[in-house]
């Protein structure tokens, strides 16, 4: 699937909801990498993203063939809130760029804000074809 900025994403992928043991979400993160599973779905609220970076890092797939999402969750509505958001994911995950960003539980004119910090957080992707690709109403 292409999506509007022309970055491909996979159609299917691997979520890690439900999976807050970092030693189990790893593993399962790993597994389906080796599996050829090249979308990993994942939020900051679900408390696994330390373990999802973890099992990219090892993983020996090279990062550009992974397609990892993200997403801001309620807690993080706001400009501010956001853009911390953003920058803890990263930094959780241990990646320089994701590939979606999606914001949770979307509450107009709330949400309105976050999608003031995304071209910030693409600026911070350093990729050249992608950045984020928010939801639309």
């Amino acid at each position: 699937m292409t999506l509007n900025n022309g970055v491909k994403m996979p159609m299917e992928g691997f979520g890690v909801f439900q999976v807050p043991d970092p030693a189990q979400c790893e593993q399962a993160v790993s597994g389906a990498l080796q599996a050829g599973c090249r979308l990993i779905d994942t939020v900051a609220a679900y408390m696994n993203e330390e373990a999802v970076g973890a099992a990219i890092r090892k993983s020996g797939v090279d990062r550009k063939d992974i397609f990892l999402t993200t997403k801001l969750w309620v807690q993080d509505f706001g400009y501010e809130q956001a853009k911390k958001a953003i920058e803890t994911s990263m930094t959780k995950l241990g990646v320089d760029y994701l590939d979606l960003l999606l914001i949770h539980q979307p509450e107009a004119p709330k949400t309105m804000q976050e999608y003031g910090v995304i071209p910030e957080a693409w600026d911070l992707s350093q990729r050249d074809s992608s950045g984020f690709s928010p939801i639309r109403f």
